[in-house]
């Protein structure tokens, strides 16, 4: 899906920068997707933590070594 936004320029040079893309569109692409990868495994962690998988078959070294 084409938009259009208004982005300040040095907010994207740094997201240029830090996805490692060349084109202005990829760059808000990989961050947009990064932020929600991080967002939904903060989501996972905190539900983990407070026992919603009261059957999770992981123990917290497992989650951790995965993550890396």
């Amino acid at each position: 899906m084409r938009i259009t936004i208004d982005i300040e320029e040095g907010l994207l040079e740094e997201a240029m920068r830090l996805t490692g893309e060349k084109k202005k569109g990829p760059a808000v692409v990989k961050a947009a997707q990064e932020f929600i990868r991080r967002h939904m495994a903060s989501e996972f962690g905190r539900k983990l933590m407070e026992g919603e998988f009261g059957d999770y078959p992981m123990t917290n070294d497992e989650i951790e070594a995965f993550d890396r």
